[in-house]
């Protein structure tokens, strides 16, 4: 609301008055004379009198007139203060006489109403935090909607301070709000917290939990630890479990670096685990906020169901077989089919038959060993099923080719597609070697969890180097693209390099290795099952790994990446059984989810085609970090499932990052502020009070050089001679 008042005024110089008033009365003299040299005429009369207001007219065109109407705001002008409570103002980087403070806690001193009390006389004042739109709203930082807003929200707004670290990271720039601000005359204070460059400090940036294990396996969890220190040091880290277990380790954190390794741990009891990593204070470090991370692991007793499909009982059958019936769990089924003499295997564990599509359904992984298509063995149709069990139901193939090379047979089934390797098809038999060969790993294959045979990647690397050799190996010629090569022949190659040995692939929801060489059996030489067993053990809870992220009794959940992360798109696999056992081709799978601040969202799993084998798929992104609780139900199966997704933080809001004054300082020059590299409420208050107060608004109306002013006078001169003419005076 406001007052408005409004008057004539006119400006005037002694020169410009004695002008007027002489031009005047000189006007007037020569007028009455006029009209006394007429004899009086009426009409000669009114002719000098409108000669007189002509002059009149032009006299007071010097004075040059003026309306003016002045507007006084009944309501005082704001005071804006805007402080900044988004996620990176936790950061401890402001540096006290005691110790290192958050800026949030710097910026405090300015929310306080008191402080401001000496300028309530003059101003309003308002008190505002501000952080984003994101959910949540201290995930983000907007300058631009903060500045824009009070803008918006206040129309008496004559000053603003701006308390922040400078780091936005969503919405509009801030530059787009200061130029509003400045169209508009009202500066901008901008006060920084936080330190532009990084203080000494060590972070835990990941801990990479699995979402489940098996009680009784050693698991092995990767970290990173990020560093600012300035020189080396040696820290201890801890991983402590809800149960009070601690397992800690000593390493080289190098300066300014970052340090990627692995707890090792061998959960015991099944159920949840709440595992906790953490290293000390280290060096001259003084934020010790993130040197803590956590999360949750399911803890199982392991029941993996495996197939194993050969032709006849080679050497690497029988200790394979062997190896995993001795592990406990595993259930393994044989089919044995022994073409030579028109009999399948028998025995315990081993089928009569190749399974039904509702029974194939149970298996994790499949070893398809030196077999193929042709009389007594495999067919056409069941070769469709697997392919179609690995693509839809996540299960896990190993193909695991021999000297008969009946795996040649597969290249025209729906199963030459899975094949990670170019087959030879002029040597399908393969190659044998008198002398012993060798495996090198890749680049790939040391760090690949599949090939670790000890627990460090030297010592891995070291024993590969030491196992005893094959003397036949695949015809392969090279791996596919979209593969993953984890070691090679150590001498034979071909034209396109080294002979693949041991390859990786991903098709559909499954995973596919192939190991090229019939030697794995000798391992055991000197060492029993140490690494025979280790391997295939590795192999195939990897590849059942996804399958059995989480499972009920007609339907099972699994998602891609396996360790997620915010901001990252997750796929959701459902495999779902109809009532009558078989998988469910049509129907709705809904996915409801809940997030760690208890934020519900809703996904739809859809058919993932129309020849798909009980599989549905959706796509969920989460936006903080956490675990994700999710309820799947589908009414065709009547059931439902319920799971729990973590995913790791890769928060918007960084903590710990410098702060960014330029940011700050652009604002306030654009708007003609101040930048005030302090917290003391005084030395604001003291810049506040400096400014000049605001001014009533005024409206001018210029009347003397108003167009319609000049108007009236060539109207009135007009009128003048047109009346001279007409009274016969020339």
């Amino acid at each position: 609301m406001t007052n408005a008042t409004s008057e004539f005024v006119f400006t005037h110089t002694p020169l410009a008055t004695v002008t007027a008033i002489v031009f005047v009365v000189l006007i007037l003299i020569l007028g009455f004379m006029a009209w006394k040299r007429s004899g009086w005429k009426t009409s000669i009369g009114w002719l000098e009198f409108l000669r007189l207001l002509v002059a009149i007219g032009i006299a007071i065109t010097l004075f040059q007139p003026e309306y003016r109407e002045t507007f006084k705001p009944e309501n005082k002008p704001v005071l804006a203060i805007l402080h900044d409570i988004s996620g990176s103002m936790e950061t401890r980087d402001v540096l006290s006489a005691a110790e290192a403070i958050t800026r949030l806690d710097a910026a405090k001193p300015l929310t306080d109403a008191s402080v401001w009390k000496p300028l309530e006389q003059r101003l309003d004042i308002v008190i505002e935090p501000f952080s984003s739109s994101e959910d949540p709203p201290i995930e983000g930082t907007d300058l631009h909607a903060a500045l824009k807003r009070v803008l918006e929200q206040q129309p008496q707004l004559a000053v603003v301070v701006l308390a922040s670290d400078g780091d936005w990271n969503t919405g509009g720039a801030p530059s787009q709000a200061a130029t509003l601000l400045r169209m508009k005359g009202i500066p901008v204070i901008s006060v920084p917290t936080g330190a532009d460059t990084k203080l000494p400090d060590v972070e835990i940036v990941s801990f990479d939990v699995p979402t489940f294990a098996v009680g009784g396996k050693p698991l092995r969890i990767p970290f990173s630890i990020d560093s600012s220190l300035p020189r080396d040091e040696v820290i201890s880290v801890s991983m402590t479990t809800s149960a009070g277990e601690e397992i800690r380790s000593e390493f080289n954190l190098p300066a300014m670096g970052r340090l990627q390794d692995a707890i090792l741990w061998r959960p015991t009891e099944p159920g949840s685990v709440h595992l906790t990593l953490s290293v000390p204070k280290t060096g001259a470090e003084r934020n010790v906020d993130n040197n803590k991370i956590e999360a949750d692991i399911d803890i199982r007793k392991e029941q993996l169901h495996v197939l194993v499909i050969e032709s006849y009982p080679r050497w690497e059958y029988r200790y394979l077989r062997n190896a995993l019936e001795r592990d406990p769990g595993v259930e393994v089924n044989t089919l044995l089919f022994q073409p030579d003499i028109d009999k399948v295997g028998a025995g315990r564990g081993y089928l009569k038959t190749f399974p039904k599509d509702e029974e194939l359904t149970k298996y994790d992984v499949i070893f398809l060993g030196d077999v193929g298509v042709a009389k007594n063995q495999l067919t056409a149709e069941q070769c469709t099923a697997i392919s179609k069990l690995v693509r839809d139901q996540a299960s896990g193939l190993i193909f695991m080719p021999g000297v008969r090379g009946f795996t040649s047979s597969l290249l025209s089934t729906s199963l030459s597609e899975l094949l990670p390797v170019v087959w030879d098809e002029g040597q399908p038999r393969g190659w044998g070697t008198a002398l012993p060969g060798k495996f090198v790993l890749t680049e790939a294959g040391t760090s690949s969890l599949l090939t670790k045979l000890e627990d460090t990647e030297e010592a891995s690397a070291k024993v590969w180097s030491t196992l005893p050799g094959f003397q036949w190996y695949a015809p392969a010629l090279r791996a596919k693209a979209g593969t993953e090569i984890l070691a090679t022949h150590a001498t034979e190659s071909n034209q396109f390099g080294r002979v693949p040995l041991i390859v990786t692939k991903t098709y559909g929801a499954g995973k596919i290795l192939y190991m090229g060489a019939d030697g794995a059996w000798r391992w055991r030489r000197g060492v029993e099952d140490k690494y025979h067993y280790r391997f295939w053990g590795q192999v195939a809870r990897w590849m059942s790994y996804q399958r059995n992220m989480a499972q009920g009794e007609k339907m099972r959940l699994f998602f891609a990446p396996d360790r997620p992360r915010t901001g990252g798109a997750i796929t959701l696999n459902a495999n779902v059984m109809a009532l009558t056992g078989e998988p469910l081709r049509e129907g709705a799978v809904i996915a409801q989810i809940l997030s760690p601040t208890g934020k519900p969202s809703s996904v739809r799993l859809l058919p993932a085609g129309a020849e798909a084998w009980g599989l549905f798929t959706g796509i969920f992104t989460p936006t903080e970090p956490g675990d994700y609780k999710v309820n799947l139900t589908c009414t065709e199966a009547g059931t439902a499932l319920a799971a729990t997704i973590s995913v790791q933080g890769t928060r918007r809001e960084k903590r710990g990052q410098p702060a960014r004054p330029e940011v700050l300082r652009e604002i306030s020059q654009l708007t003609r502020g101040q930048f005030i590299e302090s917290t003391d409420p005084a030395k604001i208050l003291a810049a506040i009070t400096a400014l000049p107060e605001q001014h009533p608004t005024e409206r001018r109306l210029q009347i003397w050089a108003h167009p319609l002013w000049a108007a009236t006078l060539i109207a009135l001169l007009t009128l003048f001679w047109i009346g001279r003419k007409a009274a016969g005076v020339f």
